[in-house]
């Protein structure tokens, strides 16, 4: 029934479904959601945190410390609305365990994931061509200030990937498969300083360790330069299943350069987990390319790049 619910809510989210490149750099981090939009055309984006993590099974009566890296490297590929993504976690980890009247520990490190994939804008609420600008309210100074109906559809991605490992990894289960496929939708909502992503993910599936999550992202964006960010992640699965509560900030020292750090817990104790987590998004952009978009109606014009839009709703506000 879980399962069921949660399809449904993503089918929900897929009938609700401007250019890519923003001034500065559009990262993922922090946190463990992606945006609905990629880097930009011909962007080069590396997205890498350090870690450490604690676990501890009151059942098992195990512990568990380890630390590791988890990386992201980005790429805007031939189109605005596309990108291609590699993500991965390594972790080495101490694994302390009951042995009679005494304790005993084992050590182990490998790639607990590593996931290629392609992430595909499939509905832009920005476009002008699909989502004509307000007029501003010259009466009620309210109105040009509040939540529109507009500002509720959200921009939707959809995202395929697959899973792989190489060797004797001891992060897989006993018969878990090397190759694994993952799917997922996206959504972002951007509302002045506000933006909420989430996260709809089957993973593994057509596997006996299939599992489905979903993760929610509030980011708030307090001047030009910080960030804080609130996350809510769930897992459901027949091998694993948690919810996971994630927060931190994020700092923007240049346009190309963002280091963040934050923080998560869980809300079970099977195991009970926390851990810190800090890191880095660096973006270059030399090769970028932009991409020309025409209005509705009006191919036989000039194509108009992305400038061009702004540059007439300044227009319209004038």
């Amino acid at each position: 029934m879980r399962k069921i619910i949660f399809v449904a809510l993503s089918i929900i989210a897929v009938q609700f479904a401007q250019a890519q490149y923003t001034e500065t750099i559009n990262t993922n981090r922090p946190g463990s959601s992606q945006g609905a939009f990629s880097p930009g055309n011909g962007v080069i984006q590396a997205e890498v945190g350090g870690f450490y993590n604690n676990d501890k099974h009151n059942l098992l009566d195990t512990k568990t410390e380890s630390f590791g890296f988890d990386y992201q490297l980005r790429y805007g590929f031939v189109l605005e609305r596309l990108e291609l993504v590699l993500d991965g976690v390594y972790e080495s980890a101490e694994l302390t365990y009951p042995q009679g009247s005494s304790t005993e520990s084992t050590s182990y490190s490998n790639f607990r994931s590593n996931t290629i994939g392609a992430k595909y804008l499939v509905f832009d609420p920005y476009l002008r061509s699909l989502k004509k600008k307000e007029k501003p309210n010259y009466i009620s100074w309210k109105k040009n200030n509040t939540l529109q109906w507009s500002d509720l559809i959200p921009a939707v991605s959809a995202y395929a990937g697959l899973n792989f490992s190489f060797g004797d990894n001891p992060f897989l289960y006993e018969d878990e498969p090397s190759y694994s496929p993952k799917v997922g939708v996206i959504t972002q909502h951007n509302y002045r300083r506000w933006v909420l992503v989430s996260n709809f993910y089957a993973d593994k599936i057509s596997t006996d360790y299939s599992s489905y999550a979903g993760i929610f992202t509030l980011t708030h964006s307090l001047g030009g330069r910080y960030a804080l960010f609130g996350e809510f992640q769930t897992i459901i699965g027949d091998y694993y299943s948690d919810e996971i509560f994630r927060g931190g900030m994020a700092y923007l020292l240049t346009k190309q350069l963002q280091f963040d750090i934050s923080a998560f817990t869980n809300f079970k104790n099977t195991p009970t987990r926390w851990g810190i987590n800090f890191g880095v998004s660096y973006r270059i952009d030399q090769f970028r390319k932009e991409e020309r978009i025409y209005l509705d109606n009006d191919k036989d014009k000039k194509p108009k790049k992305d400038d061009d839009f702004k540059l007439e709703e300044k227009e319209e506000e004038e």
